[in-house]
Parts: C-alpha cells; sequence; structure tokens
C-alpha cells in the first residue's frame, strides 16, 4: 500500500511541475508573440503617477527619482522587449530542458522513496522474527 502511496504523490508532483511548466512556456510565449506591441506601450510608463490620495505621503524627491529612474531605464527596456521574439526558441529550449530535468529528478525520488519503504519493512520484519523463533521455543 505505501509503495501506490508514494508513487501516487511521486505522480501527481509530476503532473503539477508539467502543469507549470507548460503554462510558464505558454506564458513566455504568448509575451514573446505580443513584444511588439509591449514595446510600443512603454511609453506610457512615463504617464505613471502617484494616486492623489498617495501623493501626501511620499516625498517629491523620492518621486522625482523614481520617475528619472524610469525615464532612464526606458531606452533599456525597449532594447530587451525588441529582442524578445529572437529569444522566444531558446527560452521554449530552456523551459523545456528544465521540465526534463525535473521530471528526472522526481522519478528518482520515486525509485528512492520505494526502496526506503523496502528497507523499512525488512527491517520492521527482522525485528518480529527473532521474537517468534525465541516464543516457539519455549
Amino acid at each position: 500500500m505505501f509503495y501506490i502511496l508514494s508513487w501516487f504523490v511521486v505522480f501527481s508532483l509530476l503532473a503539477l511541475w508539467s502543469l507549470a511548466a507548460w503554462a510558464f512556456h505558454s506564458i513566455t510565449t504568448w509575451a514573446a508573440s505580443n513584444a511588439g506591441v509591449l514595446a510600443g506601450g512603454s511609453g506610457a510608463a512615463l504617464g505613471l503617477r502617484v494616486p492623489d490620495w498617495l501623493a501626501p505621503w511620499i516625498p517629491p524627491e523620492l518621486a522625482l527619482a523614481v520617475t528619472s529612474m524610469l525615464s532612464a531605464l526606458t531606452p533599456a527596456i525597449e532594447a530587451v522587449l525588441g529582442w524578445a521574439p529572437a529569444l522566444a526558441g531558446g527560452l521554449s529550449v530552456a523551459v523545456w530542458v528544465v521540465w526534463g530535468i525535473g521530471s528526472v529528478f522526481l522519478v528518482v525520488l520515486g525509485f528512492v522513496l520505494s526502496g526506503l519503504i523496502t528497507v523499512l519493512r525488512r527491517r520492521d520484519s527482522t525485528k518480529t522474527i527473532p521474537s517468534m523463533v525465541t516464543e516457539a521455543s519455549r
């Protein structure tokens, strides 16, 4: 029964791992295919401002520093978004390589759990056999 339970847990973790890899791959593929739209909309980030109810609580120097940092990083963000479609193929390969390594790790975990169950069952059976032998010799 413990073997079935351990392999059920391993296969459940493998299913969750596969779902997470698939979801991550889907999200990154979507983001890469829409990189042109995202790059065109990055100018909207400069129009961000602090909400009116929060403005009294933030020092003006901090708001100015964040605005200047955002304007300085805008060209770098646009360059990365421009490269996104070219990087999408490599990202897909990387996601599935990481999925494969994780899957192998989970299957090895299943075999380790099975071995651990076997060792624990043998240890329990060796403890009960001597007590049966001593009672039978009386």
